[in-house]
């Protein structure tokens, strides 16, 4: 029996049964790189980064779906299926009992994140250091050639 491999050279086809395929059959690292999330307005201008990889914990707010305005703490994240559960967001079955929701992680805005993790602390901070870096070199250079 052999194993087939994971092809990364799918091409970005356009045909959305070979975009499902490649999500399917995707390793975890990829579909991990695949949970990443919009941050909100305050958080993309306090770290100048447009999204970021979600982590239990985080708080989030629904954008999409019937759930959309709840707000709740991402109580974990399922990898295998790539969907993300909520606290607060959760349907009642018959018997009862509530079960919470498997959403969509590009259904999802952050609020407020978890800065537990030094790599993800120092990630986020990395990027704010790096523009404005970048922002004093331009000036540096208008100012080179106005002389």
């Amino acid at each position: 029996m052999t194993v087939k491999k994971f092809s990364r050279t799918w091409n970005s086809s356009t045909q959305p049964r070979k975009q499902r395929k490649y999500r399917s059959n995707a390793p975890l690292h990829v579909k991990q790189k695949l949970l990443h999330t919009h941050l909100s307005k305050e958080l993309r201008g306090k770290y100048s980064k447009r999204s970021i990889q979600l982590k239990t914990g985080d708080k989030v707010k629904v954008q999409r779906g019937q759930h959309k305005g709840k707000e709740g703490k991402v109580e974990r994240i399922n990898l295998k299926r790539e969907r993300v559960y909520v606290t607060g967001v959760e349907y009642v079955k018959k018997d009862g009992l509530k079960q919470l929701v498997a959403l969509n992680a590009s259904n999802l805005t952050i609020t407020s994140l978890v800065l537990d993790d030094k790599k993800r602390k120092a990630k986020l901070e990395g990027k704010k250091q790096d523009q404005k870096k970048e922002s004093k070199t331009r000036f540096e250079k208008k100012s080179k050639f106005k002389n």
